[in-house]
């Protein structure tokens, strides 16, 4: 489990500690504004619950914040806890490196789409 001081932040926690509040909206005015139920908001406030597509695209258009913010700061606390959670393991992965010009034209290609 990630140390919580140092984690990224779950996307819940951005919601509940700062949107929400900027926009002066209440868990249960927010849950009947994205068309959700309260249990389900409550539990992505709670990072119990992944903030997915469906969730970024309802709250990009509740908080004016895009779609990608929300789904890059789940995978981004994602990663992280997914590193931390196969801390032991990954050392026993061994470790490969492509050309660099199959890494661009990789990188490059996954930027366009």
């Amino acid at each position: 489990m990630p140390n919580p001081q140092t984690a990224p932040p779950h996307p819940g926690s951005v919601l509940r500690e700062q949107v929400l509040p900027g926009l002066g909206l209440s868990v249960s005015q927010a849950s009947r504004e994205l068309g959700i139920c309260r249990q389900t908001l409550h539990r992505v406030l709670a990072g119990t619950a992944a903030v997915t597509p469906d969730m970024a695209v309802r709250l990009a258009r509740l908080s004016g914040l895009p779609g990608g913010f929300w789904l890059s700061l789940q995978q981004t606390h994602d990663l992280a806890r997914a590193a931390t959670d196969l801390a032991a393991v990954l050392p026993r992965i061994p470790a490969h490196t492509l050309p660099d010009a199959l890494k661009t034209e990789l990188t490059g290609h996954a930027r366009t789409r």
